[in-house]
């Protein structure tokens, strides 16, 4: 969401413009901010209180409303029916220091006076009776009861209308003077503050309402201190359903409430009598009461709902009074598992608050029945940059500079609490004369912990810190990562707002990120905090967790193997964890040869990793292999002999580096290294020997020794991959049709097995191929190989797959030079000199096709430099070939497969025929 932000008239004390003050969420509000007032003696700087105009919010507000008001006039509406669904309550939630008492105070502002609404806002359209706002914040600090709750309401009420309520006054009057023997409501109403809040109407009106009632029952006398009887006079009138009574008789469930007990629960049911007396007020002092109830969470926890109870009873019996509940977790009233903790559950009582919590619609009404539980989300980051720019000022210009409101915001994640400690920071830092850097907010606050922490309980706050160990998570991984036999404590924490939601995940939950990145690097002054052997002991059982769920997998999908590497590599090299059945899982993430990124990319400084533990060392080899499909081959060869030199790894995973260095000098043209390498591993007979006896022979191949390539590839089997290895040897032959067919039975084995990274790069070779001999079948060809690499990371294939459309559109495309040239300035910034010959070749293939002998031979001469030493020699003689010119005597002579005379003459009717093609 991007907010726009209203900027208040400036406080002004001695020359000092003061700050909007903190309120429970520590968002600017209207007010002096005592704390920044005398955070500093420099009297040019000012501050603009900073409030974000939550214009989606409003939005929905406005909605919502005008759908009760609608609801309320409709004349088939009765106020005294406890049966029917509930559509006056609307929640806003979210993460402390997300701005919902600001919210909240601002909503009643702007029901207060239209000038107090921000302009952004714009003008509500509803039309009817006085909208009366009344807000209670329920937080501990202010020492809420259930009585004050009540005598609020019916203050603001009285001071809206003026005019006595005499079924719920005679109520009230009756509960006090019997809870409250020798107290004068009057006097409590005044030590308490209200009077000076809404007047000293009530009193008086509670006054007129006994004095009628006992003028209407004939019994004058009983006024003052018989309140009692009073009552019971007026039931029995009731009872005997006498006509003096008869403007009361209406109120059928009055005399029921006054023979009652006078306790708290009888009080929460009060609410009734007066919802009664507001639909019965005369057209011309009708009201539309809002009751705004702020800081929900603190009226008690979720496992005792007596607070939370009564003030249901509040709302449901209040049908003519609409409802704003703001607090830090989801409404549960919609769960029909709470029945019998709470009186009215369902989604049949409550529609729209079974909703799952969502944030604001950009635009669209929520109608009457809608969605009723609104999620605030952190601020955008045009919101951040805003809220820093007005904060704090210095005659008239932004005391914080871009650069460091850029680092400001991008720490806070969008939270508005995070902004504001970090302008008092801004103020602390200032006090000691020094001009506040980007390092200094290198930090987190504790104060995020605590605020989060406030109202968990035990058991919570313990899965809390076990799961900010991870990245994501599902019910069941962090009730394991905790280490406890039971869920109910993970559901009660996913309910709150911090924990975000993500459906189409493989595990939905997270934790927001500033808040989880507080809590595993910031001090933590809480008194059950973590020891670090705590942060241990969790992180194993997080490790042990994760290693079971990769072993109880099954099927193809890759992501849960991702995921647990991702999560368990983190663990084990921060927490210095054996590796265990980490080690396993790298083989099987190398074995698809997909390459997902499993780790943070390394730093671009070019700064050598310092590798300390085996867990250090597997995550750099893992990452490298993950990121070499991005760099340059140099990089990844040198990151691979670091992780060899370091002596960190198992012989198992030192195999792997020792191998994919190997293959790294291979793509850097570095044959010796390479075939050093790959003979060490195919003789320690690891599992990587297939591949690296695989390796021997592709270095054959590139030396021409093409007999030996094939005698050595026909032992490889399966293992060792030797359709596609049979194929690369098939197809320098001039065999099309052979090799087509070996990659075509590579492809497919491919399949079988599930080995998404062969499958691609064998369709990549039978593209290349068939594009040589007939173009019409290579534009298919190409197309499925494009298919298949979009699921994987495999930049060398990805490469092939482009060299093979220049070979498709040989002598028909006059651009094939500059898309030449595209290609070879790419192939050497991912150092993969090993495939700038092929590229080359195709370039004196279009040449050949075109009979232009000047650019065929430049083009053959390109091809003999790039070659002479050795490895891919055979293609510049294939090269001369395609012109009908014999190899040239060289230092490198090739060693084929059949006669040169009859390899010669294959490639020169590849040219011929796609020469009368093009024609």
């Amino acid at each position: 969401m991007t907010a726009a932000w209203q900027v208040s008239k400036r406080c002004r004390s001695g020359g000092l413009e003061a700050i909007g003050r903190i309120d429970h969420e520590g968002v600017g509000v209207a007010g002096q901010d005592l704390r920044a007032l005398f955070g500093s003696n420099d009297h040019q700087v000012g501050a603009d209180e900073a409030f974000t105009n939550r214009e989606d919010q409003w939005r929905v507000f406005v909605n919502a409303l005008d759908g009760h008001l609608q609801h309320v006039a409709d004349p088939g509406f009765d106020a005294a029916d406890v049966e029917a669904p509930r559509r006056n309550l609307l929640v806003f939630h979210g993460v402390g220091g997300i701005g919902k008492s600001t919210l909240s105070r601002r909503l009643e502002a702007a029901l207060a006076s239209a000038e107090h609404r921000p302009p952004h806002w714009g003008e509500p359209t509803w039309h009817g009776p006085q909208i009366v706002p009344v807000r209670l914040d329920l937080a501990r600090s202010a020492n809420t009861d259930f009585e004050r709750i009540v005598l609020t309401i019916r203050l603001a009420v009285a001071a809206a209308v003026g005019r006595p309520m005499p079924a719920f006054d005679i109520a009230l009057r009756r509960y006090w003077d019997h809870q409250h023997p020798g107290e004068p409501l009057e006097e409590y109403l005044r030590r308490d503050g209200l009077v000076t809040r809404f007047g000293r109407a009530l009193p008086e009106q509670m006054k007129a309402a006994l004095g009628e009632i006992a003028q209407t029952l004939a019994l004058p006398g009983m006024l003052g201190s018989a309140v009692g009887q009073l009552t019971g006079a007026l039931v029995r009138a009731l009872r005997e359903h006498r006509r003096a009574v008869s403007a009361l008789a209406g109120c059928a469930r009055l005399a029921d409430l006054l023979e009652a007990d006078t306790d708290l629960e009888a009080l929460s049911y009060y609410p009734h009598l007066l919802a009664w007396e507001l639909a019965r007020l005369p057209a011309r002092k009708q009201i539309a009461p809002v009751v705004l109830l702020d800081t929900f969470e603190d009226i008690g926890d979720r496992t005792h709902r007596d607070m939370e109870r009564l003030l249901q009873h509040v709302v449901w019996l209040m049908p003519n009074v609409f409802f704003v509940v703001t607090g830090r977790n989801r409404l549960q009233w919609a769960d029909p598992a709470l029945h019998g903790q709470l009186d009215w559950t369902g989604p049949a009582a409550w529609p729209g608050v079974a909703d799952r919590e969502l944030p604001a619609p950009r635009a669209g009404a929520i109608e009457t029945g809608g969605r009723r539980q609104v999620l605030i989300g952190d601020f955008s980051e045009e919101d951040c940059q805003d809220f820093l720019t007005h904060r704090l000022q210095g005659d008239g210009r932004p005391l914080i500079d871009p650069t460091l409101r850029r680092v400001i915001s991008d720490r806070s994640h969008g939270l508005p609490l995070y902004l504001d400690l970090a302008v008092m920071r801004v103020l602390e830092i200032r006090r000691t004369g020094r001009i506040p850097e980007p390092s200094d907010f290198d930090v987190d606050f504790p104060a995020l912990i605590a605020r989060t922490l406030t109202d968990l309980t035990p058991d919570e706050r313990h899965v809390l810190r076990s799961v900010s160990l991870l990245d994501a998570f599902d019910t069941s991984l962090a009730t394991a990562c905790a280490g406890i036999s039971r869920d109910a404590p993970v559901l009660r924490l996913l309910e709150r707002p911090f924990i975000r939601r993500a459906s189409t995940a493989l595990w939905p939950y997270h934790l927001h990120a500033l808040i989880r990145s507080t809590l595993r690097t910031a001090e933590d002054t809480t008194d059950d905090r973590w020891s670090p052997r705590d942060w241990r002991n969790a992180a194993e059982r997080a490790h042990v967790a994760l290693g079971r769920r990769w072993a109880e997998h099954t099927g193809p999908d890759r992501r849960v193997l991702i995921a647990c590497l991702r999560q368990g590599l983190t663990l084990a090299a921060e927490f210095h964890l054996d590796l265990g059945w980490l080690i396993e899982a790298a083989w099987q993430y190398v074995s698809d040869s997909v390459w997902e990124p499993v780790t943070v990319a390394p730093s671009s400084t070019g700064e050598q990793v310092q590798l300390r533990t085996p867990a250090d060392a597997m995550v750099e080899l893992l990452s490298t292999l993950g990121r070499r499909q991005h760099e340059h081959r140099r990089t990844t060869a040198d990151r691979l002999t670091g992780v060899i030199d370091s002596g960190l790894l198992p012989e198992a995973l030192g195999e792997m580096a020792l191998y994919y260095l190997a293959k790294a000098h291979r793509d850097l043209g570095n044959s010796v290294a390479s075939r050093t390498g790959m003979q060490q591993v195919a003789d320690r007979e690891g599992r990587l020997a297939p591949a690296a006896r695989r390796g021997l022979v592709h270095l054959a191949r590139l030396a021409g020794d093409f007999p030996t390539a094939l005698a050595v590839a026909e032992t490889l089997g399966r293992a060792g991959r030797q359709n596609r290895v049979l194929g690369d040897i098939y197809w320098p032959q001039g065999d099309i049709t052979r090799a087509a067919a070996a990659y075509e039975r590579a492809r497919n084995e491919a399949e079988q097995r599930g080995i998404a990274g062969e499958r691609a790069t064998s369709q990549a070779h039978r593209a290349l191929v068939l594009a040589f001999a007939d173009p019409t079948t290579a534009d298919s060809e190409i197309a499925l190989a494009h298919c298949l690499l979009a699921d994987v990371k495999l930049h060398a294939t990805t490469l092939t797959v482009h060299i093979a459309s220049l070979i498709r559109d040989a002598g028909r495309n006059a651009d094939i030079g500059e898309r030449a040239q595209d290609l070879r300035t790419e192939i050497e910034a991912a150092g993969l000199t090993s495939l700038l010959p092929l590229l080359e070749l195709a370039v004196c293939f279009h040449h050949a096709v075109r009979g232009v002998d000047e650019r065929l031979d430049t083009a053959v001469h390109r091809l003999r430099r790039l070659t002479n030493d050795g490895d891919h020699s055979y293609l510049a003689d294939i090269a001369s070939f395609m012109g009908d010119w014999s190899s040239a005597p060289g230092a490198w002579p090739v060693q084929w497969l059949a006669e040169e005379e009859t390899i010669c003459r294959r490639w020169r009717s590849l040219v011929t025929e796609r020469r009368g093609v093009s024609e």
